[in-house]
């Protein structure tokens, strides 16, 4: 490992979708340095299936999206939480769940705990308290949420933050028109449901190196999620973007949170 640094990071998808992380462009969108410790590609990365059946055919989807990487593949596996509420982290893999969180402002949430660069586990988590809206319930709004969070586990960050643009055709561009064309910025721009070349290309490059170790496999459960936001380090867009970060030393939570309107 790089170091003995504990970090818990955790990015909010919501109901205005316009996150911004301000130290990484469209260019260039992995999420800092972060990826899972590997010694081979491509590598399998276990997604814990915590979720309903209505969210059973998003999660495949989303599975076999970015399986269709170069580098990495995913797997889908029984989930490791009674309570897919709480969603308790898995060392070595990703737990997906689903659950009515409340009126709170997110649609999603992307969490990952890294030693170092290197992630130890991971942990997506889907509102229905939203998702249950006839607004959100839609084939687009489920696919781009679930990709997107997803995506955040295997280190991306999102390709562009402006949600009124025209599409780029990827999950990891934030949208309020996740399936493009018609009553958008544009008539003629693509869906944001899926992948696209530039996200499997990002990926190749955060996994061209390989690791000593690995963080990948393990089944031990952590004792809880991380919840406590701390104290705000960063506001951005007029206010519309908050960063909060919670702990010191050897475990830090860092909460990047969009406001809904």
């Amino acid at each position: 490992m790089h170091t003995s640094r504990r970090l818990v990071i955790v990015i909010a998808l919501v109901a205005t979708f316009a996150l911004s992380f301000p130290a990484l462009t469209a260019a260039t969108h992995s999420w800092g340095n972060y990826h899972w410790a590997r010694q081979s590609n491509p590598f399998t990365l276990k997604l814990g299936d915590n979720v309903t059946t209505a969210w059973d055919s998003y999660l495949t989807t989303t599975s076999t999206d970015w399986t269709a990487s170069a580098v990495l593949n995913t797997a889908i596996v029984a989930g490791n939480n009674a309570r897919p509420k709480q969603c308790r982290p898995t060392s070595g893999r990703v737990e997906v769940c689903n659950a009515s969180y409340g009126g709170n402002g997110w649609l999603g949430l992307a969490q990952i705990w890294a030693n170092g660069d290197h992630i130890t586990q991971g942990a997506v988590k889907v509102n229905d308290y939203y998702f249950n809206q006839a607004q959100y319930n839609t084939t687009a709004w489920r696919n781009m949420v679930m990709c997107q969070e997803v995506g955040h586990t295997l280190g991306l960050d999102h390709q562009d933050t402006n949600q009124t643009n025209a599409n780029l055709g990827s999950c990891m561009d934030y949208t309020n028109d996740p399936d493009g064309g018609a009553g958008g910025a544009s008539a003629t721009d693509p869906s944001n449901e899926h992948p696209n070349t530039h996200d499997y290309d990002q990926l190749v490059t955060i996994y061209t190196h390989l690791d000593t170790t690995t963080t990948v496999g393990s089944t031990v459960q952590a004792a809880g999620a991380a919840s406590d936001w701390g104290r705000l380090v960063a506001v951005t867009n007029g206010g519309r973007t908050s960063v909060y970060m919670a702990g010191s030393g050897a475990q830090v939570v860092i909460t990047f949170v969009i406001w809904a309107n």
